[in-house]
């Protein structure tokens, strides 16, 4: 055997290769934790799909929701370059979010009527993590507190959102502090509730859309905003035909209208006057 055909050994070149009291990859990762948290209820080869596919997707929730609250601290802060990478990286997560539809949808209705009965009343709609993203960009509804109720630790962890300035709340107060008035109103508001779109909010955006040159990092918040609003609506849509194909119309099983309900969501506007400018502009 000549010496390029040898087996390669790694300890060769100095990599470690013992690790007996030492902190391997595996241990920093707590790969074990993590590789044995998955517990099928049935012998359906698709449940294991399932599972990973949303545990997965709620480690990336656990990401974006750190990364959206961090983004809020540095704007209240007036730090907009440290918001706007964090934004950018929002807006990834997402992306990553959007691709993991697509391993789900090579899961057929057959594949999921083996193990459907199996789930009892779980469903995505109970994801805290997902109903915190929708608090923290400023989608409020305390009606969907409910599915938390029997949960304090995580009720206190979403009321206490309500009580904070949304992201969207935090760039109107940005607009305001750098010269483009807001009204009072908007700005005086209660948080908890829903926002409601504002004709006074659509010109205050349509300032720094006509004269981005005066107004550029606001600008460029904007555009960060409607990037991300962009990949979230898509993870919308996603889960939209991902639920018609695999279950049709039936309905979700915790209860709701299923795809009926995901659509009524597709009407959910986060930051609306940054929608409604392009209109007037």
């Amino acid at each position: 055997m000549t010496q390029s055909n040898k087996p390669y050994d790694p300890s060769v070149e100095g990599a470690e290769t013992e690790f007996s009291g030492k902190m391997s990859y595996g241990d920093y990762l707590s790969l074990d934790a993590i590789l044995t948290a998955q517990h099928p209820k049935s012998d359906a080869h698709d449940e294991m799909l399932f599972i990973i596919q949303h545990q997965t997707s709620e480690l990336w929730m656990k990401l974006a929701i750190r990364e959206i609250d961090a983004a809020r601290t540095v704007m209240r802060e007036g730090q907009l370059q440290p918001a706007f990478k964090m934004l950018a990286r929002v807006s990834r997560i997402f992306e990553q979010l959007n691709n993991a539809w697509d391993v789900l949808r090579t899961m057929t209705p057959s594949d999921y009527t083996t193990f459907r009965d199996a789930l009892g009343p779980s469903s995505g709609f109970q994801s805290w993590q997902y109903r915190m993203i929708e608090f923290m960009l400023g989608n409020r509804n305390k009606a969907m507190l409910k599915p938390h109720a029997h949960r304090t630790d995580i009720l206190s962890i979403l009321e206490g959102e309500l009580a904070k300035p949304s992201l969207y709340d935090e760039a109107l107060n940005l607009l305001d502090r750098n010269g483009v008035t807001v009204p009072e109103a908007v700005l005086k508001r209660d948080v908890s509730e829903p926002y409601a779109p504002n004709e006074d909010v659509i010109a205050a955006w349509q300032t720094v859309y006509q004269n981005p040159q005066d107004h550029w990092t606001l600008y460029e918040l904007a555009e960060k905003l409607v990037d991300f609003e962009d990949y979230f609506r898509r993870w919308r849509f996603n889960h939209v035909t991902t639920v018609e194909r695999v279950i049709g119309f039936k309905r979700g099983t915790g209860g709701t209208g299923g795809v009926s309900y995901l659509k009524r969501m597709l009407e959910v506007e986060l930051f609306p006057e940054l929608w409604r400018v392009r209109t007037i502009l």
